[in-house]
């Protein structure tokens, strides 16, 4: 039996998921260029510090569409809409108030987007929160830039409209807001502010995270169409997940984790694959569909907690900072180009 969580719904996340990247882009390049027109110190401070942030949030919201598991284009009318924006900031019709103007508004779309997953991810299943819980951040982050634009766009419309500078208690203003912002959203914030890039590990253990929530997701249903779809979603993500894993990690671990260790989680991962085959064939509502996935779970947590344990440690002793944000990388996208091909 073909089991697959491709529905509509899931389907949409993802579409929605790749227009948040593409408008997320589209941030990054508004920023280069404010930064080159600024003539304002201080706007221009301003606007390098979210430059640096939406960089980094870049990779977060790809690490999420990762995570997720679905490959998928930016709605039609979302890449309509960014070349429209790209025309404006290189044309001369508006002026660099009314730029700025365009790109709060697209801080508050890329806001409410990134809720509106968060929303759906609690309607359509436990594995979806699982997967965006980095995308939090982002949306908080989004909403404290949102805050100082503001701020930036009372400088800039007083000039354009009297050539004369606004009260100068409005960036007190915007910094209080921020602050509440802050105080709002507890920590999170100064967190992804503070966060260097995702480690390898990092990584691994969002996957350990999600397939845990599937498993628990499948113990507590009853319903066999349900219980199909989300081992669906186990079949798809341990596969590629694994396959990830053998082509990136393990031959970059074997000359210090051992010949032995590296050789045990291949083949406990072979063990894991033939099962997952088995239960694909089987019915959902076969009385020995649960056993099977109750021996696939005690199989992939055997497996998670030697990586989370010895594994994760002879990466921490044995790579640089960078080479395991190195690693992250390239595990990520080999897992991305085998859920294209899956898909």
């Amino acid at each position: 039996m073909v089991a697959t969580l491709n529905d509509a719904k899931r389907a949409a996340i993802a579409e929605k998921l790749a227009s948040i990247k593409a408008v997320q882009n589209l941030l990054i390049e508004n920023e280069q260029q404010f930064i080159q027109e600024c003539s304002d110190g201080d706007i221009r401070d301003r606007l390098e510090d979210m430059l640096e942030d939406d960089r980094k949030n870049l990779g977060v919201i790809d690490t999420v569409i990762t995570q997720y598991g679905i490959q998928a284009q930016p709605k039609e009318t979302i890449q309509q809409m960014i070349d429209q924006v790209k025309n404006l900031m290189h044309g001369s019709q508006l002026s660099f108030y009314e730029k700025m103007v365009q790109h709060e508004l697209l801080k508050h779309g890329q806001v409410m987007s990134g809720l509106i997953v968060h929303k759906s991810a609690q309607v359509v299943g436990a594995d979806i929160e699982a997967a965006i819980t980095p995308l939090n951040t982002v949306n908080f982050e989004n909403r404290a830039h949102q805050e100082q634009l503001k701020g930036v766009l009372e400088v800039l419309g007083t000039r354009e409209l009297t050539g004369q500078e606004p009260d100068q208690g409005v960036w007190g203003r915007v910094q209080d807001a921020v602050a509440a912002l802050t105080g709002v959203f507890g920590s999170a914030v100064t967190q992804a502010s503070d966060k260097s890039d995702m480690n390898v590990q990092d990584v691994i253990r969002m996957d350990h995270q999600k397939v845990n929530v599937l498993f628990t997701e499948i113990a507590q249903s009853d319903n066999p169409q349900k219980i199909q779809e989300y081992f669906g979603q186990i079949y798809k993500d341990l596969s590629v997940h694994a396959q990830a894993e053998e082509q990136v990690v393990y031959p970059a671990i074997r000359s210090f984790y051992g010949e032995g260790d590296t050789q045990e989680l291949y083949d406990e991962q072979a063990q894991m694959k033939v099962l997952l085959e088995e239960i694909k064939a089987t019915s959902p509502a076969a009385p020995e569909f649960k056993a099977k996935v109750n021996q696939l779970k005690d199989i992939v947590m055997d497996h998670v907690r030697q990586e989370e344990s010895t594994m994760f440690a002879a990466i921490r002793n044995n790579c640089s900072t960078a080479q395991q944000e190195q690693l992250a990388t390239q595990f990520k996208e080999a897992k991305k180009q085998l859920q294209t091909r899956m898909a």
